[in-house]
């Protein structure tokens, strides 16, 4: 099980850096400058690519990505994103959060009138574990997958970080042109933290579904944005926390 930093920047200059599991690092950037607001859809990028960075032996680590926004969109703000992700990750100053929240979003999930049944969601967590090829040989990563609320699944990713597995299948959805994310359903291996939360609510996800606990204020960001959010998903139980009149 590999845990390396990714470094991301925007336009040649740093942004911010995570800890991830090698591999769909370009979708990894993407979906993170997405849920932090820095850019909307697929036409804000102009260009990915990986930066010569090397070890010690020379040899190119892949360990930064360089994504060089469109004409016209501009530059994060370096200190504001610092800032907002530092309460997001750690739940400070959950008012001053959700306002933050408020201010950046471009979607709103909350009039997506989509609809999704009880079963679709009950066999949400078997097939994710099912597609989970990492975790069954290594039982150390978290996993992230896109459904439509028909019960398509769309794409699956993993990490050892359960932010960059959800960063990563949003990023996905933003190549494919999929953004937002309308009629669709976010499934994460672990809790429903505020952060995830705000990550589906940048991505215009109206259903946010876990196979563990809710935060509470991913219960108040969710019932704020009019997100539908279950959590504790099996196969024969859920609890639905916000937006119930989602759910059929």
């Amino acid at each position: 099980m590999v845990e390396e930093p990714l470094e991301i920047r925007v336009n040649g200059v740093p942004v911010t850096v995570t800890m991830r599991t090698p591999g769909s690092d370009f979708e990894l950037a993407q979906g993170f400058l997405l849920t932090e607001g820095v850019i909307a859809g697929r036409a804000d990028v102009l260009t990915v690519r990986y930066c010569d960075g090397r070890g010690a032996d020379r040899v190119n680590t892949y360990n930064v990505v360089d994504v060089t926004l469109a004409p016209g969109v501009g530059q994060p703000d370096l200190d504001v994103t610092r800032n907002f992700y530092t309460t997001s990750s750690c739940g400070v100053c959950g008012k001053a959060s959700l306002e933050a929240v408020r201010l950046i979003t471009q979607f709103s999930p909350g009039h997506d009138p989509a609809t999704v049944t009880v079963a679709t969601l009950k066999a949400m967590p078997g097939r994710l574990r099912a597609a989970q090829k990492v975790f069954a040989s290594t039982g150390g990563l978290h996993a992230a997958a896109l459904f439509g609320v028909d019960g398509t699944m769309f794409a699956v990713r993993e990490d050892i970080g359960r932010h960059n597995a959800v960063d990563k299948v949003i990023g996905w959805a933003l190549q494919q042109g999929r953004v937002p994310l309308s009629a669709s359903a976010l499934l994460v291996s672990g809790r429903a933290s505020f952060e995830l939360t705000q990550k589906a609510l940048m991505a215009g996800i109206p259903v946010l579904a876990a196979v563990s606990a809710p935060s509470s204020l991913a219960v108040s960001l969710a019932e704020e944005s009019g997100i539908t959010l279950v959590a504790f998903l099996r196969e024969d139980s859920m609890n639905v926390y916000t937006r119930p009149d989602r759910i059929t």
